[in-house]
């Protein structure tokens, strides 16, 4: 959809059932540990957008086979020996991709690879791994002593370290993961606050060096181990915009179905819930253990909450969506811990709150914290800043009443064919 803006009309009841694109977060993972198996493995229902086809294009200039057939994935590996890429690795707008094959790279001894992405991603930290990587025996330099991309990464012998992470950040977890396959002795990650788990699952999926205890996870060096297939359930924070939807639309019912119900991802249902939403869902299958089934939502009349602020990590990909159906509950939500929003592709506080002002909507900006006075929106222009999460989440906030989005194409990086999904909802085409 690349088209300088996108109108939408005023959307009547949403109705029916959808399945939302594959989860973005294990794509990513399913990719690179099959890509380090050895034989050949399906990753059926991936995610095919703009960042998991990075992941698939760095993963290929490593010496993975990975072929597109129809909607999967067939990948064969080239086994935990890499081989070192020509030109440099460009990462597009994929922040998971540059920092968990930071550490897979860290680990290949000798091995020499660039790393650079587009302009949002240059701007976004990669200390709080590189750091670490670091303490580990990786050689990892860049623009601002190695804070930001491009990188410059020499593999080489690692050793296990313990770290406990300063913020919750699935990534740098998964990261010194990765690397510690790759280490002598033992790589532990303590984390004082639960993170998503899909790096901890996969490994178990492929019979990879695992133990987990209260707040904590460790590895050590694997051996060649063989690919599996791997089925990827729909992606939770993908479906959250189509929940929202339901929620703040008066009349409309809208089922998910096959999406990912991992616990460390739906603290959105939780205090979506506690504002009063109409919500029901259901586990009905596995894969790979990830918990998958359906969620219901039905319109609600919404009232105002203060986040848990324990629940932001669970949840940190939905607060965009969570800031549009706030627009809409009676009173006022307030909304804490969002420091890690900041660095996401956009500064997603700020963008937050530009775009619920545009809307009319009162809203106040702390440096970590949104307070939102919502009771519904006027119709607005509202802008993505690059950011695709925050171009999806205002088409749903101006749907009731109709909104004018600025760069659709943003959704892309995540949902291709987003807006024809919505419209369908709505019956309209």
């Amino acid at each position: 959809m690349d088209r300088p803006f996108l109108d939408l009309a005023p959307c009547g009841p949403l109705r029916g059932a959808l399945q939302v694109p594959g989860d973005k977060s294990v794509t990513h993972r399913g990719l690179m540990l099959l890509s380090l198996a050895e034989g050949e493995g399906w990753l059926y229902h991936p995610l095919k957008a703009g960042d998991t086809l990075s992941t698939a294009r760095v993963l290929r200039a490593l010496g993975a086979e990975i072929l597109e057939e129809g909607p999967h994935f067939l990948v064969r590996g080239q086994g935990l020996r890499l081989r070192e890429p020509e030109e440099v690795l460009d990462c597009g707008n994929a922040g998971t991709l540059m920092r968990l094959i930071l550490g897979i790279l860290a680990g290949q001894d000798g091995l020499f690879a660039v790393l650079t992405g587009d302009a949002s991603l240059r701007g976004r930290p990669m200390s709080r791994v590189a750091e670490p990587l670091r303490a580990m025996g990786a050689w990892i330099d860049g623009r601002e002593g190695g804070r930001r991309a491009p990188l410059a990464v020499r593999g080489a012998a690692l050793r296990g370290i313990r770290y406990t992470l300063p913020v919750p950040s699935a990534q740098v977890k998964s990261a010194l993961l990765l690397a510690g396959l790759f280490a002598e002795g033992v790589t532990e990650v303590a984390e004082p606050v639960p993170t998503r788990d899909h790096t901890e699952r996969l490994f178990r999926h492929f019979g990879l060096p695992l133990e987990r205890g209260e707040g904590w996870v460790r590895t050590r060096r694997a051996g060649p181990f063989p690919a599996k297939d791997l089925t990827v359930p729909g992606d939770f924070s993908s479906a959250a915009f189509f929940l929202v939807a339901a929620l703040v639309v008066p009349g409309s019912e809208v089922v998910v179905e096959g999406v990912g119900l991992n616990s460390t991802r739906t603290g959105l249902l939780q205090v979506l819930k506690a504002m009063g939403a109409d919500l029901e869902w259901r586990v009905l299958e596995g894969e790979a253990g990830e918990p998958v089934g359906y969620v219901r939502a039905r319109y609600s009349p919404l009232e105002g909450v203060e986040v848990d602020p324990g629940l932001i990590p669970l949840m940190v990909d939905e607060v965009p969506i969570l800031a549009a159906a706030a627009a809409w509950a009676e009173g006022e939500t307030f909304i804490p811990g969002l420091s890690e929003l900041r660095v996401k592709e956009s500064d997603r506080v700020a963008a937050i709150a530009h775009n619920l002002r545009a809307l009319g909507v009162e809203v106040e900006e702390g440096p970590d914290w949104l307070r939102i006075r919502g009771g519904g929106v006027r119709r607005g222009e509202v802008e993505p800043f690059g950011d695709h999460r925050i171009a999806m989440a205002f088409a749903v906030a101006g749907l009731p009443v109709g909104v004018r989005v600025r760069e659709p194409r943003w959704a892309e990086i995540s949902y291709p064919g987003f807006f024809q999904d919505l419209l369908g909802l709505c019956g309209a085409s």
